[in-house]
């Protein structure tokens, strides 16, 4: 590819009431659309920069627009790979890339990465951090989704827990501590959180602070999350982790999140694909890496007031393949 133009700008969209985990609230989202034009094909990607990792809106802009004099010189890809760190930033490019190149050669994106058809994936929805009371009446507005994501923060969190199951009866449960818990904590909360039917907690434990889970009876499966972002985070987390939450914000994109997928089967971690809080044109390469995969939370969208135009479709909790015109 040569002579590409290269642009990033903000975008805001409205959520749907408000979301909130142990660190905040939200009641919209900042993303970043990039896209990437030949005169005649245009590529679109959108990353969303994360505070916990010390990115900001304008930072990650600064981060792709610095790649813009490479992009008119014909940089790849494959060269991103290597010219950016793993992170949002990336991701934006990595992504734009991929539906450019899928444009260009009037081939779905999947052909590209030499995978077979995708089909529709199920996928957790989110219920964000409240009292019991209001966690009750989420989760019973959504009882008959049959994976319910929940928010946790700590203190309460086994009222939280008993006001979702009380409030969704029949659905399966995983739970994300956002790095809220103590080793102590984790030990007292789990048991009684797989006798309410819970599969799965999302990083217990402040990532850098993880060791302990080696030395633990993890009787609730973990997932790492914060403690995992591409391929070289997964050799400190053998031993420790059950599962790694693939989001292509951390991986840097579609290409290193296919890439760390087979190396984290292969190392024997089941998947969890999921995402930062983003509209129809993120899940859409995310959709790719959750085929087959046992966990899937790419529900951004259905978390939103507002999606771009020609969003993807969920059926209830069923995520359908997006069309050509959102992306690849």
């Amino acid at each position: 590819m040569t002579g590409l133009i290269l642009t990033a700008t903000e975008e805001r969209f409205p959520v749907a009431g408000s979301f909130t985990i142990s660190r905040g609230s939200r009641t919209e989202i900042r993303v970043v659309t990039v896209t990437l034009s030949d005169g005649s094909f245009t590529g679109r990607g959108e990353c969303v920069p994360y505070a916990r990792y010390d990115e900001t809106v304008d930072g990650v802009i600064a981060t792709i627009l610095s790649c813009a004099a490479d992009m008119k010189k014909g940089m790849t890809r494959e060269a991103l790979q290597s010219r950016l760190p793993a992170g949002a930033a990336r991701n934006g490019l990595d992504c734009a890339f991929w539906d450019l190149e899928a444009k260009r050669g009037g081939r779905p994106a999947w052909q590209i990465a030499g995978i077979p058809a995708p089909k529709p994936v199920e996928t957790a929805f989110t219920l964000s951090l409240g009292t019991p009371e209001s966690m009750r009446e989420a989760a019973a507005k959504n009882a008959a989704r049959p994976l319910l994501k929940v928010k946790l923060g700590g203190e309460g969190d086994i009222e939280r827990i008993e006001a979702v199951r009380a409030g969704a009866p029949a659905s399966k449960i995983i739970v994300d501590a956002n790095e809220g818990w103590s080793v102590e904590q984790y030990q007292a909360l789990a048991p009684v959180l797989v006798k309410l039917g819970v599969a799965l907690v999302e990083q217990p434990l402040p990532a850098g602070k993880d060791d302990a889970l080696l030395d633990i009876k993890r009787v609730l499966p973990v997932c790492a999350d914060e403690s995992c972002h591409d391929r070289a985070s997964l050799a400190k987390l053998v031993g420790k982790y059950d599962a790694v939450n693939i989001k292509l914000d951390k991986t840097g994109g579609l290409t290193e999140a296919l890439a760390m997928r087979e190396v984290a089967l292969v190392a024997g971690f089941d998947i969890m694909v999921g995402c930062m809080l983003g509209t129809s044109l993120a899940m859409a390469p995310a959709f790719l890496v959750a085929q087959g995969a046992p966990y899937v939370d790419l529900d951004g969208p259905l978390l939103l007031a507002a999606d771009r135009d020609d969003p993807i479709r969920y059926d209830g909790s069923m995520m359908q393949a997006p069309a050509s015109r959102l992306w690849g």
